[in-house]
């Protein structure tokens, strides 16, 4: 006999789950109960939105599902920003949320929320577990669910007297999601339609993918000669370095990558959703029917023809998809010579100059020439991210974490979670003032659990990107994005971490070198000029 609590947990155990994400709460108390002594790791987090993101960035990171426990009502409310990241990323993630007593059900006793109202639009799956024998069943369909087709979030609300409640019931066995493939006729007819085009592309991206998937990927397009763009923050699926890599498609993109896709006669979209950043605003194609021949290969038959109607169209993963058609194309080396879209990438990736004393290209191109390959960088929304997008050379898989939903906030529990993940790796934080300010109290999280991640607060005083769609729309009438900042590096020093402020460009190298040295979570204040926010236009620097 088991109560509730220790059979979700053995549940999770089984499942392979290592490390979970929380905020305590008095909802469910009997699963607290069944984490003590069960060898899971528990982070507790300081704000159930981090909690929530922290899981999501941990499932990106191993493909499996990050897993989150937070309390009725507002800690479900606060965690749902995590929820819609995972959906929009195509995230494995499961969280788990107290629900009050089936005996109080339909009475809006305190903090009751129908999550299956609520997180219906945001999860591949929500659910509630209303009887304790059948709680092995609903985690293996939650695991399953979480990691099949598209990945993303699954929601499992647990009334509070279901915990408790004692049952004998056997476990279930792991998840063993359903194959996907694609055959070998399929990947044919793609080929040929690649071979026989004259300005083809290739179009990477979204969720399902793995290390393995990254390589096959540079060889996949060195064997076919194909230049390769990348979907909105999906930069670290090939190194940017390969000949064929020819930058990215997001916010504020490279004008010459804009025009070859539009120039393409066969685009490949490998993975990728082909969503509203990626397009730009979907003025990139023609809308149901592009131009060019479209092939798209998703996981999710579903995305295939939601907006564009592709001339070929296949459901699988992009590694099934690049694994089967590796065994019908020569092994060929990668190209040591430069493709024409590589060299006008390194062209877009030459600094150019903003106002201020403190240029944040430099600062980006500072930590591009000295981190190692493997670090990983994170970050939330703002415009200070478009520096890091441009200038950075990402240059192995899983090293990006960053939310394609736009979400604030995102940088430093993102940052925490791939600490803990991986602790012998270099992990740096960018955020702006105002998308720090949206989760620095999980600052706290890394000082607790050692993770000595560096975050680098680019610090104008301007929510930046309302500021810059201002200037543009109702020019010289800022309203409402001014932000009185604290100290941040002050703020670093009360928790016991390292903090520095950098007010010149050539006062960040060593403040960077200081902040690796000193072996704690650090904070590093760069206070940039907020001109070199208004007079950014969308689609330059």
């Amino acid at each position: 006999m088991r109560h509730g609590g220790q059979i979700l947990i053995d549940q999770l155990k089984i499942q392979g789950v290592d490390r979970v994400f929380c905020l305590p709460g008095e909802s469910y108390l009997a699963a607290l109960d069944g984490l003590f002594e069960s060898g899971i790791e528990t982070i507790i987090g300081r704000q159930e939105g981090g909690v929530a993101i922290m899981a999501e960035a941990h499932g990106k990171l191993t493909g499996k599902p990050g897993v989150a426990f937070v309390t009725r009502g507002p800690g479900a409310t606060n965690a749902s920003a995590g929820v819609h990241i995972a959906l929009q990323d195509s995230t494995p993630m499961i969280l788990f949320v107290g629900q009050v007593a089936s005996d109080q059900r339909d009475r809006e006793a305190f903090q009751e929320v129908d999550y299956r109202q609520m997180f219906a639009p945001l999860a591949k799956w929500v659910a509630e577990i209303d009887r304790v024998d059948r709680i092995p069943e609903y985690i293996s369909r939650a695991f399953h669910m979480a990691v099949s087709g598209r990945p993303g979030p699954v929601v499992l609300a647990l009334p509070e007297d279901m915990l408790a409640q004692q049952c004998d019931v056997l476990d279930a066995k792991p998840a063993q999601p359903a194959c996907q493939d694609v055959s070998e006729a399929s990947v044919q007819k793609v080929l040929t339609q690649l071979q026989g085009a004259e300005n083809p592309i290739l179009i990477a991206g979204g969720g399902a993918w793995s290390a393995k998937a990254a390589k096959d990927l540079a060889r996949f397009a060195a064997a076919l000669h194909l230049p390769v763009a990348t979907s909105f923050r999906c930069q670290d699926y090939i190194d940017n370095r390969h000949p064929n890599y020819a930058g990215d498609l997001g916010i504020a993109p490279n004008p010459a990558l804009l025009s070859r896709v539009q120039s393409a006669d066969c685009l490949l979209v490998l993975g990728a959703r082909m969503g509203e950043m990626t397009t730009g605003g979907y003025g990139l194609l023609d809308i149901p029917n592009p131009s060019q021949t479209m092939i798209h290969i998703h996981s999710d038959a579903n995305e295939i023809g939601r907006v564009y109607r592709p001339h070929l169209g296949f459901a699988c993963t992009a590694s099934q998809f690049l694994a089967q058609a590796l065994k019908t194309l020569p092994a060929v080396p990668v190209a040591s010579q430069a493709s024409p879209e590589h060299k006008a990438y390194q062209a877009w990736q030459a600094p150019s100059a903003t106002p201020g004393a403190v240029q944040l290209e430099q600062v980006i191109l500072h930590l591009s020439a000295t981190l190692s390959d493997d670090a990983i960088l994170t970050n939330g929304a703002g415009n200070y991210a478009g520096w890091l997008h441009r200038y950075f050379c990402y240059k192995a898989y899983r090293t990006q974490l960053a939310p394609t939903s736009g979400s604030m906030g995102y940088g430093l529990p993102a940052a925490v979670s791939a600490k803990l993940a991986h602790p012998e790796r270099a992990v740096v934080c960018l955020a702006g003032d105002g998308c720090f300010q949206m989760s620095m109290q999980e600052f706290g999280t890394a000082v607790q659990y050692g993770a000595n991640i560096i975050v680098i607060v680019v610090n104008n005083g301007v929510y930046g990107t309302i500021r810059m769609h201002q200037q543009k729309t109702y020019p010289d009438r800022p309203s409402g994005t001014d932000i009185r900042n604290p100290d941040f590096a002050a703020l670093a020093r009360s928790y016991g971490g390292f903090g520095a402020t950098i007010t010149k460009t050539d006062q960040f190298a060593d403040a960077f070198a200081a902040a690796r040295a000193a072996h704690a979570p650090a904070i590093l204040d760069v206070q940039t000029d907020p001109r070199a926010v208004t007079t950014r236009s969308s689609t330059a620097f």
